[in-house]
């Protein structure tokens, strides 16, 4: 008879809800712990050795903190995807125990999905990425209150500029002034805002390409291989990486293409085949960037300046992938606009098929790391 427990915790910032799931098929709840090492530490003593024990929680805002916490003490850990638990159709009532108990029920039964969980070099890492796209999206709202500001204003400049360069700010500096104190003094709010933005993000850049030099060997080797394909320069090869983590823990192109959330939804039955949009479940911050250099690929192949010294530290054999793609997603986008798709529709679909090129280059020269 096995003697395994199964143990599910519904994770939060104060308290921790627990649910063990026993050998002899019974699942009960052990009531509410606070969430600290030291109560995680006497529940797992409590609970029994540490090789019989397999503990789950639903990936969150917590993070991996408990995780970490139980591998350190000889526990297995996963941490389960909370979109892929399964919910019963007529179950209304949520609380912290039944959500403790259910993830130990379904633990058990193998009906859980574990997330990857990265190390600290691949999470202090996608945490820089991911500050800089924030505040990229901070200066797309600062560079919005702004514009909006002063074309209700009706303040335009005399000539014809292309918004947010150095010339059409040096003009909103210069030229733009205000009878009205109070709107002097909110046109220089969000001047600003905008400045101090656009500082922030050259910090935050500089600061990723100091970790990327600082990285270990096979994150630095895969960062530097990634940005032979066109489209993909240093700092969308780091958030691949980072998001991503190994490409080579997928053994198949198409499992890294669901891992982006960027295939299709389907929904078939018998002889009806229907397919819909992509299914978005999976990693947003990948499919974003995979897509946004998907736009790459509607121009016709070629290695200008800037690729080719990004090429340049590459081996022969990522260099020809990375040819290869350039001519196969550029053919395929051109059938593909040739028989009428909507152009975003198109590069979705130019973006699924470039995750295949990134899983190849990414097995290619991981595979020495691995060895």
């Amino acid at each position: 008879m096995s003697t395994v427990r199964f143990v599910g915790l519904d994770v939060h910032a104060e308290t921790i809800a627990v649910g063990v799931a026993e050998p002899n098929g019974e699942v009960r709840s052990l009531g509410v712990i606070p969430n600290r090492p030291d109560s995680i530490r006497k529940l797992m003593k409590k609970l029994g050795p540490a090789d019989q024990l397999r503990v789950c929680y639903e990936a969150g805002p917590t993070g991996y903190v408990v995780y970490w916490q139980l591998t350190a003490l000889g526990v297995t850990c996963a941490v389960v995807a909370p979109t892929l638990v399964p919910v019963k159709p007529g179950d209304r009532v949520k609380t912290d125990r039944r959500d403790g108990l259910k993830l130990a029920r379904s633990y058990r039964s193998g009906d859980l999905t574990a997330v990857w969980v990265p190390d600290a070099a691949h999470e202090a890492l996608r945490d820089l990425v991911r500050a800089r796209e924030a505040a990229k999206k901070d200066q797309l709202r600062a560079r919005h209150r702004l514009g909006k500001f002063l074309l209700r204003h009706g303040r335009r400049p005399p000539t014809r500029m292309k918004a947010w360069t150095q010339a059409h700010l040096t003009w909103v500096k210069r030229a733009v002034h205000f009878e009205h104190a109070a709107q002097e003094a909110t046109l220089l709010d969000y001047l600003h805002e905008v400045d101090h933005v656009a500082a922030r993000i050259a910090r935050l850049e500089g600061a990723i390409d100091a970790a990327v030099t600082a990285a270990p060997a096979r994150m630095r080797a895969s960062i530097e291989a990634l940005q032979a394909l066109r489209g993909i320069a240093r700092l969308s090869a780091a958030t691949i990486v980072s998001e991503v983590g190994a490409l080579s823990r997928f053994a198949k192109p198409r499992q890294l293409m669901g891992y982006s959330g960027a295939v299709a939804s389907e929904d078939s039955s018998g002889e009806r085949t229907r397919r819909g949009g992509i299914t978005k479940t999976g990693n947003a911050h990948l499919r974003r960037v995979v897509i946004e250099a998907a736009w790459a690929y509607r121009h016709r192949p070629a290695v200008g300046p800037a690729l080719r010294k990004r090429q340049a530290p590459v081996s022969a054999e990522v260099n020809a992938i990375a040819w290869k793609a350039q001519h196969r997603l550029h053919t395929r986008y051109r059938a593909l606009t040739a028989r009428g798709k909507c152009k975003q529709n198109v590069v979705t679909a130019i973006g699924r098929e470039l995750l295949g090129f990134i899983w190849a280059i990414g097995v290619r020269v991981e595979s020495p790391h691995v060895a």
